[in-house]
């Protein structure tokens, strides 16, 4: 249906609209760079407007920055709007398996009951004793760096962080790689999200006939993660039958999916249990770590700001060690400087959406088929639609602020709306309120001391962010 336009507004067609010139065959692939292919496409929506084309190879995209009609694409999910379906196809072929992050439809629906009621607020708070270890298991390594004079890889320690929490939360098994074990989990994930990333953008399926020795890895690395999931899986379903009274409090997310998707009664086979697990770990390792470290790099470059979530941890949540989920959802200066990170470096600069019927958008018709690629970061980035757009300020978020909400959507709209809010953002805080409240941060920079760039691989990560602490006087009743 129309999103703007009125059915009396003549409409344009998609190759009638402006965008850069496509080159034969490639269209406008080699005119993006493959690691800041978001920024070239911003770039053109200065250029073009908020409505444009671009080439994909053969595939011809809409591209569309306008918040309004970005946020009604999104809300327009499942039954308007898919994920591509060559995203879903590459899945597929990789053997993903299904889970709400490419179901779509009647099966969707089912497994997104399912996940809600393992990550609603009242079920990540029964897990908050096992974050909270996590974060004090951090401190001790930072302590210890504070202590050499040491540097600290700022994506490595952060994705440690989120690995730990997720993995354990996931599994409830104990994984600790902040303590300088390698989880061989990880460093299977880390090969996968790039790869389903590069594989949808690529102009031909090269792997499908040869066979490159990243490959071979790959397709290692997703036998071993199914294999070991599978295991994890039955190893959840067997505590369950052994002890019933757990499922009144699952121990952990594994066994709470197991649970609700019984309890719905919609018998989903292990593969959807298996599949959501593994799209919690894809997703959650890299999207919170990532969050953290731009939201620390703004922070330090921001001395009132910092001042002010120092203060505000401080007078809320002093003591690691002692971290109640009370004080945690107490922080609402952390939670403003959050938003304020996520809207000046979203972790999903874009989503790309496939058109499940003809429909309109804003005074485009749009075939069904017709692939819809939605900018995140383009009018939260506008002085038209925020104030000092590119000036980092959380107030805008606290009460009394300006700021338009649905500006900015970095966990998306609708009912696809992101189930992973509140953990992503209780693991920040922990992570916040524990540095804050331990530390002074002395340097959060690049090595040349230059702006970290932007590397945009499955997700937006800063390049090179190094961090040096000192340590605080403990406060009282640490």
């Amino acid at each position: 249906m129309p999103d703007t336009a009125t059915l009396a507004t003549p409409l344009r067609r998609i190759a009638d609209l402006p965008g850069p010139r496509p080159w034969p065959l490639v269209g406008n692939l080699l005119q993006m760079r493959p690691l800041r292919f978001h920024q070239d496409v911003e770039a053109w929506c200065r250029e073009f407007g908020p409505l444009f084309r671009m080439s994909l190879g053969p595939t011809q995209a809409l591209v569309v920055s306008d918040h309004k009609l970005v946020s009604a694409a999104l809300r327009d999910r499942p039954d308007g709007y898919r994920r591509p379906a060559v995203t879903e196809h590459i899945a597929k072929e990789m053997k993903g398996r299904p889970g709400v992050f490419l179901e779509e439809g009647a099966a969707w629906r089912e497994q997104r009951r399912m996940v809600m009621a393992a990550l609603a607020p009242h079920a990540v708070k029964a897990y908050f004793p096992s974050l909270v270890a996590v974060a004090l298991r951090l401190q001790r390594r930072w302590a210890s760096a504070a202590d050499s004079g040491a540097t600290i890889d700022l994506a490595d320690d952060l994705k440690r962080y989120s690995v730990d929490i997720v993995a354990g939360l996931a599994f409830g098994t104990e994984v600790n790689t902040i303590d300088g074990g390698e989880d061989v989990l990880q460093r299977h994930m880390d090969r996968i999200l790039p790869a389903v990333s590069k594989r949808s953008l690529s102009l031909f399926p090269y792997w499908r006939y040869v066979k490159l020795a990243a490959d071979r890895e790959l397709d290692h690395s997703i036998a071993a993660l199914n294999t070991a999931i599978d295991a994890l899986v039955a190893e959840a379903r067997a505590r369950l039958a052994a002890d019933p009274a757990r499922r009144e409090r699952p121990a952990n997310l594994l066994e709470a999916m197991i649970c609700a998707a019984e309890d719905d009664g919609t018998g989903l086979a292990e593969d959807a249990v298996a599949g959501n697990v593994t799209t919690m770990l894809l997703a959650g390792e890299d999207t919170t770590s990532h969050t953290l470290a731009w939201m620390l790099y703004l922070l330090q470059q921001n001395p009132a700001a910092l001042e002010a979530a120092r203060a505000e941890v401080q007078r809320v949540a002093p003591a690691a060690a002692a971290f109640t989920i009370e004080q945690m959802d107490a922080l609402d200066y952390i939670d403003a400087c959050a938003q304020e990170a996520m809207r000046l470096k979203p972790v999903a600069p874009y989503i790309p959406l496939e058109a499940l019927r003809d429909s309109v958008v804003g005074d485009v018709a749009v075939p069904a088929g017709s692939l819809v690629w939605l900018v995140m970061r383009h009018d939260s980035m506008s002085d038209d639609h925020v104030a000092r757009a590119t000036q980092f300020d959380p107030s805008r978020w606290l009460d009394g602020g300006v700021m338009n909400k649905q500006v900015s959507m970095p966990f998306g709209a609708g009912v696809r709306t992101c189930p992973g809010r509140y953990l992503a953002l209780l693991e920040i805080k922990i992570a916040t309120a524990m540095l804050l409240g331990s530390f002074d941060i002395a340097s959060v920079a690049t090595a040349d001391g230059a702006e970290p760039e932007e590397l945009s691989g499955f997700t937006m990560s800063p390049v090179g962010l190094r961090m040096q602490l000192r340590k605080l006087s403990p406060p009282s009743g640490e």
